[in-house]
């Protein structure tokens, strides 16, 4: 069986490089890999993502969270479920734990309606490891936004907005230690880096 590891975090915390990092650190260990992302990694959750991260606020929480579990659900299916049984590490840049806080700390839609809508999509099931970038906010509101792209409707958000989702993902961590590793956002890619390989080693390999 494979092993799952969600890269969670604030806006402009690093994630893809990180992830870009790890996936090759893994391949040179012999390891298959396969690199996705929530919402997206099939065309149809690419199109649900359009929706969520692009345009004007057009959703509440519940809808965005009702979009979210349809795009998950897809991706479990086709990309994620798969792979693991194929004996893969999937790499995945957000997992169930954003949704905790961007519609749940950010949003307001009670846990337990979001813990029901991940029994839907996945079984309940949460990944192996849980690697949450932390970051100041404004820190890095900052650096998403020399990115210039569309994928800003969250980014829009108030800086208190942020700080909730920040909130969130630091007391996920608190709280499942043993899934969860916090790793400082502020320090240069290549520490970083090292920290992530250093766990991941620890503790799945």
């Amino acid at each position: 069986m494979g092993r799952l590891i969600s890269f969670e975090g604030g806006d402009g915390a690093g994630k893809s490089t990180q992830i870009a990092l790890l996936a090759t650190w893994l391949r040179e260990q012999g390891r298959e890999v396969v690199q996705t992302r929530e919402p997206g990694g099939t065309p149809e959750g690419e199109a649900v993502r359009n929706l969520l991260v692009s345009g004007a606020k057009h959703w509440d929480g519940v809808a965005e969270a009702l979009l979210v579990t349809a795009a998950r659900r897809h991706h479990w299916r086709q990309v994620i479920e798969p792979a693991m049984k194929a004996g893969r590490f999937v790499l995945c840049d957000r997992f169930s734990d954003s949704t905790r806080a961007y519609q749940g700390a950010g949003r307001g839609v009670p846990r337990q309606v979001l813990d029901q809508l991940l029994e839907l999509a996945t079984g309940g099931v949460l990944p192996d490891l849980t690697i949450i970038l932390d970051i100041d906010p404004q820190l890095g509101l900052r650096r998403a936004a020399r990115r210039q792209d569309s994928e800003n409707r969250f980014e829009r958000e108030a800086i208190e907005f942020h700080q909730r989702l920040r909130d969130e993902f630091l007391s996920i961590a608190a709280a499942e230690p043993v899934r969860c590793v916090v790793i400082d956002a502020s320090l240069g890619i290549d520490a970083i880096a090292e920290q992530i390989r250093s766990v991941v080693k620890e503790r799945l390999l």
